[in-house]
This record gives C-alpha cells, structure tokens and sequence, in this order.
C-alpha cells in the first residue's frame, strides 16, 4: 500500500508456511482509526502519508498500511514491527511527531499480538517485497539481480521466503548445477538487517535442504553453515576455497557450474 488517503487497500494478511519459533516475537497491530468529525479527516489527510513514511523508514518496522475505509472517516491499518523493542521506538517517535500530537484526539480500535515467521515458497506478489529485502540485506542489488536472474532463465528450483504475515523477512534459493548427478546451489540466502541472528537464517538453511532432491553446495562462511551440516567441499569450481561447501556428498574433484546467473556477480 502507497497511499495513506484510500487510493489502496490494506494487504491480506498472510498466514501459510511452516511456523519459524522465535523469540523475542515479531509484534503486530491490527485495527482501525476512527476521526469524529471532518477537522479530524482533513488532518489526518494532511498528516498521515508523512507518519506512514517516516514509521516504513524505521529499522525495526516490516509493514506499516494506513487506509481510507468506504467510511472516509475511518481508516484501516496493519503494522508489523521486528520486536517489543521496534514497536516501542516506533511509538516513542510517534508521540512527539506533528501526526502524534495533532490525532491525539481520535479514536483508535487496534488489536496487538505476537505475530509468527512462517516459511513457504515464494508467490509472485512477493518478488517485489523480496527485491527490496535482497538490497538491502546486502547493502545493494547484485543479489536482487541474481534472484530475478535465476527466475528469468528458468532456474530458480527453489524459493523458500520466511514472512510475518505475508511480509518477506528472509530468503533462500536453490538452484540447479552441473554435476555428476543432480545437485543445487544454494543462493541467496538473505534475512531482514532487524530480523537477523533469531534462528531465521538457519530455518530456511534446513528447509531448503529439505527440499533438495540431491546434494546442496553453498559458497559462504563456514560458521553459519556448519551447524547444518555443511563441510568442506572437494570439488572444481571457479569458487573452490575454505568458502565452498556441501551438503550431501559429490565424487572428490567433481567439476560442478553453477547456473548462467551466477557469472554476473
């Protein structure tokens, strides 16, 4: 959702996947804002598109949809924030912007929850949302283009997104590779900067393992891989190194290639 003034709906909400414990729990809050007369409409038309803004630029906030209901006085609203923690920055941050101050008056009809990280595979309305995970966990697109590259070519066996209701917080990506039998590459693997070392990384690391039917090989840091059961990979690839690993076994010095996409990074 775009816009605070009712050009756009609120998102269904998400619930599918594999449930992801984690904690502390993502925090939710769901409902509606009410304005008692047409001052209050008119302030919050003029205020809200910048509080939306602002509350989406927040590190710790994941969703953050405001909109006009077919009662203009009413708006609906979802918010999803990383932690106890983010939802009280956010809210601290609120209370003494020109939105805090000014809608102190209006009705509020909200409802906040532990909300759950589950993991499933991608859908396309997620490519965009995981677009924008992939920059910025990695601090810019070069594996935003890998993902979509991987897709565009045919190559992309496997997307698994971690969400919080239907918001991407991670990725994992298996792709195929030449080898002497079927075998994956795993990458990328992303998780959301305020979402990160929560166990999320690891989840989808397993679940993409669960549905490789062969080998996976990963090219990373050893710490974050071993504890899934990755080690050193004897194999002839343009990335053999301490880096190169592999889940499952190949033939010692098996040539493996990784899918076209990969020679742009």
């Amino acid at each position: 959702m775009d816009c605070a003034c009712g050009h756009a709906h609120t998102p269904a909400l998400d619930p599918s996947g594999t449930p992801v414990p984690l904690s502390p729990a993502p925090v939710a809050l769901h409902g509606r804002l009410i304005c008692h007369d047409t001052a209050q409409m008119l302030t919050a038309l003029d205020l809200l598109q910048d509080h939306a803004d602002a509350s989406r630029a927040e590190p710790g906030c994941l969703r953050f949809d405001i909109a006009q209901s077919d009662d203009p006085m009413v708006w609906t609203l979802s918010e999803v924030f990383a932690d106890e923690d983010a939802f009280a920055a956010h809210q601290a941050r609120t209370a003494s912007s020109p939105w805090g101050l000014r809608s102190r008056d209006m009705g509020r009809d909200f409802h906040r929850h532990a909300a759950q990280v589950m993991i499933r595979p991608e859908v396309p309305s997620d490519h965009a949302a995981l677009h924008a995970l992939l920059v910025r966990a990695f601090d810019g697109p070069a594996e935003a283009r890998l993902l979509r590259a991987l897709r565009a070519d045919g190559d992309l066996s496997h997307a698994l997104v971690a969400h919080v209701e239907g918001v991407p917080v991670g990725l994992v990506a298996l792709s195929p590779l030449q080898a002497p039998e079927p075998a994956f590459a795993l990458a990328p693997l992303a998780v959301h900067p305020a979402m990160q070392r929560r166990g999320i990384g690891r989840a989808l690391i397993d679940a993409a393992l669960r549905a490789a039917t062969g080998p996976v090989v990963v090219v990373g840091d050893p710490t974050v891989y071993a504890g899934s059961g990755f080690v050193p990979a004897d194999l002839a690839s343009p990335y053999a190194g301490p880096g190169l690993q592999i889940h499952g076994s190949l033939p010692r010095g098996s040539a493996v290639v990784h899918a076209g996409a990969f020679t742009a990074l």
